[in-house]
């Protein structure tokens, strides 16, 4: 839509909302942000509101859940990494090639489910779809204690992918509700964090549970069953405390209109239940979309595959079970201080392509160490250090999801570029575990080759995706100069325009 004609028709639903007539198709098929309701409601005089304040009442109501979230979703899923050192294939009856496909049947059901979680979650409360879904994966993940064999455990993945798949895209969908785009960077850096704990968290309980020696349960059995209870209690939470949207929550009315202001100027609404075909063709068309699909799908292969086989790598330099589960510790470490320096640099600097290129070139680096390196015992401090600098690249998803959470307006399009990269994410792991053949057992050689390759490959494309934006936003300038004395639509920000739609958008680089 030219941007001219996107203003023309806001003139027409520029209005108090028990004015618009209902039968009109344009109003219709243009239904507002649920945020735009609330203010015209709300109107009258407010009470001024300490922003800083405000915004550690959210902070303090909506993070720490968030992270829980987080954490419990990658670590439920990587116990799996954890359990191949404590003996469940010897267990189960697995062969290497089956643990293999274990580690990728997960992402199966994880990106297919992708568009039923897109659809599902812009019908529901958001924060109560999310935590029925924590509660549903917690008690598929107390069932893997009773698993005796290989398809037991592939069914139990299956149903875990599923039922994970819904939480990034309610986690994106609820910073997008709460904080501003200079905000949204750090603040997924930080509930992404859960990443890091979640690795050393895992670590620890390994090596812990792997002094339980009794013969009833085995020690992954265990490990299992107290996670699993942990995630039911959390989702319960989640579902009680964690509010939907700013309109529902539980400030104070003055918060609640604060709240909504200081987000006016993402440009990129808070809530609309209405689907629109329109906003979600437009998506899918995007070239931009694609590029997009192309870095989270090189960009985290290699996440795929050292998710599921770090344990397995360090050990086959020479380590013993235990001292592999704590040598993973470090790798925690440093993806959580990776996440946290990216984050505040994309936010505080405009800069979140060139924040995922920082993150992924280490990790060039680390596949090569680990791929080249020889197999003597003089080198593992070398290979350790490999798998260390792959710890690196893991966050350039979490400045990903912030790129598009700023770069797509319009609570469709939100809603499908979210799971559009959350099915490439999930496509990226499914053939992540694969490059790690039985055949290439323990070395792996050709699965850290392909580490280097996919790195290198969305190192490119995420230059390429930034050089777009910035000539859109030149773009734009030039049309406004041209355009000059037409001025500013009121209310534009909550009108559910997409990014393309609104002329008065500009990009994040």
């Amino acid at each position: 839509m030219a941007p001219n004609t996107a203003v023309n028709e806001l003139a027409i639903i520029n209005q108090p909302v028990e004015q618009i007539n209902v039968e009109d198709e344009k109003l219709a098929a243009r239904k507002v942000d649920a945020a735009l309701q609330f203010l015209r409601a709300e109107e009258g005089e407010v009470v001024d509101v300490d922003e800083r304040k405000l915004l550690r009442k959210i902070d303090l109501m909506v993070m720490p859940l968030m992270f829980g979230a987080y954490l419990s979703q990658y670590f439920d899923k990587s116990l799996l990494n954890y359990a191949a050192v404590m003996g469940i294939s010897k267990d189960t009856g697995m062969s290497a090639s089956q643990f293999s496909y274990l580690a990728t049947f997960f992402y199966v059901t994880y990106a297919c489910f992708q568009p039923v979680h897109a659809v599902l979650v812009q019908k529901f409360p958001v924060a109560k779809y999310m935590g029925t879904m924590i509660v549903c994966w917690g008690i598929t993940v107390t069932m893997h204690c009773v698993c005796k064999s290989f398809g037991d455990l592939i069914t139990v993945r299956l149903l875990l992918g599923m039922f994970e798949a819904a939480v990034a895209p309610c986690l994106l969908l609820i910073t997008g509700m709460w904080y501003r785009r200079s905000e949204q960077p750090i603040r997924i850096g930080i509930w992404y964090l859960g990443v890091g704990t979640g690795v050393i968290i895992g670590a620890l309980a390994s090596y812990g549970f792997q002094f339980y020696t009794a013969k009833t349960f085995k020690s992954w059995q265990i490990m299992y069953l107290v996670f699993g209870l942990l995630t039911i209690a959390l989702g319960i939470t989640i579902i009680f405390c964690l509010p939907d949207n700013p309109m529902t929550s539980r400030l104070s009315r003055a918060e609640k209109v604060a709240a909504i202001e200081r987000v006016r100027a993402n440009q990129t609404g808070i809530e609309n239940k209405n689907w629109k075909w329109a906003q979600f063709r437009e998506t899918t068309l995007d070239i931009r979309t694609w590029l997009i699909i192309v870095v989270i799908l090189a960009g985290n292969v290699p996440t795929g595959a050292t998710g599921s086989f770090s344990s397995l790598l360090i050990k086959s330099f020479g380590y013993t079970s235990k001292q592999s589960a704590l040598l993973n510790i470090p790798s925690g470490f440093i993806q959580g201080l990776a996440v946290i320096l990216a984050s505040w640099a994309a936010g505080r600097g405009n800069a979140r392509g060139f924040a995922i290129v920082a993150l992924l070139l280490p990790g060039v680096l680390g596949g090569g160490l680990m791929a080249f390196l020889p197999n003597k015992s003089d080198y593992k401090a070398g290979k350790i250090i490999g798998i260390y600098l792959c710890g690196i690249f893991g966050p350039n998803l979490s400045i990903m999801y912030s790129w598009a959470a700023a770069n797509y307006a319009g609570h469709t399009k939100k809603v499908t570029i979210n799971a559009i990269i959350l099915a490439a994410y999930g496509a990226s792991n499914i053939v992540g575990p694969l490059t790690f053949t039985g055949a290439t057992a323990p070395q792996y050689i050709p699965a850290k080759v392909a580490i280097m390759v996919t790195l290198a490959v969305a190192v490119a494309t995420t230059l390429v995706l930034r050089y777009l934006y910035v000539w859109e936003n030149k773009k734009r300038d030039r049309l406004a100069l041209e355009l000059g004395g037409q001025g500013h639509v009121e209310d534009i920000e909550f009108m559910d325009l997409t990014d393309r739609e609104n002329p008065e958008f500009r990009y994040a680089l």
